[in-house]
């Protein structure tokens, strides 16, 4: 399965230009916050989780905190185990800049 096809199962959301939209942007979001110039593979669970909170939020932009009948609820901006994922994957800055020996085949140069 792709992953288009396993985000819009676990959503039920049946608009793929959407779903396509959320898949883009969580992988931007995860290169940016490792450095890299390529998604790692071991990225791609997280990439596809990124962009179901992101689904899980479109109609919640800017809230940090809600209470319905009794109930609290609190929002990470990024979530545990998505964060753990990119601290796993961050490359380190030397003189200011990231050097990522990373291949798309999946191995190191």
């Amino acid at each position: 399965m792709t992953d288009l096809q396993i985000v819009k199962t676990m959503t039920g959301e049946s608009d793929e230009n959407l779903l396509s939209v959320l898949l883009q942007e969580a992988e931007e979001r995860l290169l940016n916050e490792t450095g890299r110039a390529v998604l790692p593979d071991g990225l791609a669970v997280t990439k596809r989780s990124w962009a179901i909170v992101a689904y899980n939020r479109l109609s919640m932009e800017g809230e940090t905190s809600r209470s319905e009948a009794g109930i609290s609820s609190a929002f990470a901006e990024i979530p545990a185990d998505i964060q753990n994922a990119i601290y796993r994957f961050r490359l380190a800055r030397v003189g200011g800049k990231y050097h990522d020996s990373y291949d798309a085949g999946g191995g190191c140069l």
